[in-house]
């Protein structure tokens, strides 16, 4: 998309510390289901003449709808928390029937917000839009965002089928049937994420990442919410590393994230051409980036490039709880959990997403209710 191969920045003979715990969207041609439908023009746009009183929607804001018919099965709830992983997590949203969240793009911030109808075989996801500018190329980026982000086009069925003549990760498979593999919007999301979970527990990365987003990234206000996309590169390239030590980042961090924000802007970094290279390669270009190591690699290979057969080795808290999940005494070290999810290849990946989900249930913070009407 951008310039070819990345150059290096700062390179450092080191690797990142383990976390405790567990993109512009690439321009797809989207799939679109059966049940999309175009808005008259009354429905397409906010009627607010005179200006927005307090809890009512600014008169500039516009809004869509459509529909999407996903690969089955799907389950949106399942699929938002594997993507959200926490429920402090305030970019991705879940109220317990719909998720939310801000994207934005080169031609304006939209809010999104998406519920499931049908069960999780026959799954039909209603979207509705809200933003400055809402028309058809957003409607495709939203699109092409979604089915990133929620793995819509994603077809397991032979995942399912090995899932199915397995006694040890048969009734895991079956207990979270419909969950989609997520990936973030873009790789560089995805990079931000790794490094702000670096040395830290999950949720005291996503506040991190909270605060990112609340005072850099973009925000779509509509008089009764306010949600903050998650900063673009251009948006953090032109600060000083002390801008993010204020919202709690280490110096380290913030000198990471300022760094590879102003090589993407600059374009000596592309990310999103990292998804036509090899394992390897991938990892080798990232960990030559100051302050990105084996685990943060991997972390952008299965969540920002959907390489489902990788299971990060490094995450801490994703090893004990497969080491929990297979009665095995921990700590497991790298190459013990290769050996142990060899089997399951290529879906070591959905074996993680799994667990996670697993981890999340029987800390009852999953819904207990599935969120789809019919």
């Amino acid at each position: 998309m951008d310039s070819p191969a990345p150059q290096r920045q700062r390179v450092r003979s080191r690797s990142d510390s383990v976390p405790a715990q567990e993109t512009i969207p690439r321009p797809l041609h989207p799939i679109v289901g059966r049940g999309r439908h175009k808005l008259s023009a009354a429905e397409a746009r906010w009627e607010n003449e005179g200006g927005a009183k307090e809890g009512e929607e600014p008169s500039d804001l516009r809004r869509g709808a459509f529909s999407i018919n996903p690969t089955s099965p799907f389950r949106l709830d399942l699929s938002v928390w594997a993507l959200r992983r926490r429920p402090g997590n305030a970019v991705d949203r879940w109220d317990g029937k719909s998720y939310q969240r801000a994207l934005a793009f080169i031609d304006g911030e939209v809010e999104l917000s998406v519920t499931q109808a049908g069960g999780p075989e026959a799954p039909c996801l209603a979207i509705a839009l809200v933003g400055g500018r809402v028309g058809r190329d957003i409607e495709k980026n939203v699109i092409a965002g979604l089915e990133r982000m929620l793995g819509l086009r994603v077809d397991l069925s032979s995942f399912y089928k090995m899932a199915a003549a397995d006694s040890v990760i048969g009734p895991l498979v079956a207990r979270f049937r419909g969950v989609k593999p997520p990936r973030f919007p873009t790789v560089f999301e995805s990079l931000l994420n790794a490094v702000a979970n670096q040395q830290l527990s999950l949720e005291a990365g996503l506040s991190l990442l909270n605060r990112l987003g609340a005072i850099h990234g973009r925000t779509v206000s509509t008089g009764r919410t306010s949600l903050h996309a998650f900063p673009r590169p251009q948006d953090l390239a032109g600060l000083e590393p002390q801008a993010l030590c204020d919202l709690g980042f280490s110096r380290r961090k913030a000198v990471t994230v300022v760094e590879l924000s102003q090589a993407v802007v600059a374009g000596r970094l592309d990310l999103e051409s990292l998804e036509s290279l090899a394992d390897d390669e991938v990892v080798s270009r990232l960990t030559s980036l100051s302050g990105i190591g084996r685990w943060s690699a991997e972390y952008v290979l299965l969540r920002g490039l959907g390489r489902l057969h990788i299971f990060p080795g490094d995450d801490v808290g994703a090893r004990n709880n497969l080491a929990h999940w297979l009665g095995l005494k921990p700590p497991l070290d790298y190459s013990a959990v290769g050996r142990a999810v060899a089997r399951w290849q290529p879906y070591a990946g959905m074996v993680y997403f799994h667990l996670l989900l697993a981890r999340l249930e029987a800390a009852g913070q999953l819904d207990g209710e599935q969120a789809v009407v019919g």
